[in-house]
């Protein structure tokens, strides 16, 4: 418990569980879609069940963080690329996330609604895909997490406290993605992004998350201005060239 009485891990710590947060905007995104499939009764449950979960694998990931690691050396190499087991985990989980999007906007697009006892069946079936998908999500979080912090407890609180923060935001935020279909919609190409960028990191192109996260956030501020827009109820008028009729 040395470092209790470290600033250096006080600072650490605060920092961690900020990046720890923003890390885990996609797994909101993805669990907020997952859970939008069930029946209503059953969302909350999901969410804290699904983010409990993802809190319980990054922190079985951090401490088998020698395996984590071990996952960097080479297994073969393709192309003159070398494939490592982190490279195949991100491969897999982007090319399920982007699946899984893809599915789920022709879903959205057809008008193909799951029945409720479809949906209460599958209650366990979304369970197991959040873990899984967290499984990828979490590699990057727990080797910035080992980059930023020399303190195992100091990793585990950080993880701890992003995870509840995220308890609470993934409920309005869910809500708020199930109740409007075009932010829904943009949800799932926010994981159609994210799925893209694991597969490119899969094959050794590396795409800032930086970018990732302007772009997200560019296209959802666009998405509120329409929301207003459309929120105030004003017909929108269409002209046409000077000196023609006004069309409405």
């Amino acid at each position: 418990m040395e470092w209790v009485a470290s600033p250096e891990a006080w600072i650490a710590l605060a920092t961690l569980t900020a990046l720890e947060i923003v890390l885990g905007i996609d797994n909101i995104v993805f669990i907020s879609v997952l859970v939008g499939r069930l029946p209503a009764e059953q969302r909350d449950r999901a969410r804290i069940i699904g983010l409990a979960l993802a809190m319980g694998t990054r922190i079985l990931l951090l401490l088998f963080l020698a395996w984590i690691m071990s996952l960097q050396a080479t297994l073969f190499t393709v192309l003159g690329e070398d494939i490592s087991g982190r490279d195949l985990i991100l491969l897999g989980g982007g090319l399920f996330l982007i699946a899984k999007a893809t599915l789920e906007i022709h879903s959205a697009l057809e008008g193909v609604e799951e029945t409720h006892v479809t949906a209460v069946a599958g209650f366990g079936a979304v369970l197991v895909q959040i873990a899984l998908i967290d499984i990828v999500f979490s590699l990057d979080s727990v080797i910035t997490a080992v980059g930023l912090a020399k303190d195992v407890p100091v990793m585990v609180i950080a993880i701890v406290l992003a995870v509840l923060v995220m308890m609470f935001a993934a409920k309005p935020i869910g809500d708020f993605v199930d109740a409007r279909p075009t932010v829904k919609m943009l949800a799932l190409s926010f994981l159609v992004l994210i799925g893209t960028a694991l597969v490119a990191e899969g094959v050794g192109l590396h795409i800032p998350k930086g970018y990732i996260y302007f772009a997200m956030a560019f296209s959802l501020g666009v998405e509120m201005l329409n929301l207003r827009l459309r929120g105030r109820g004003k017909p929108v008028h269409l002209y046409k060239k000077p000196g023609l009729e006004q069309a409405e």
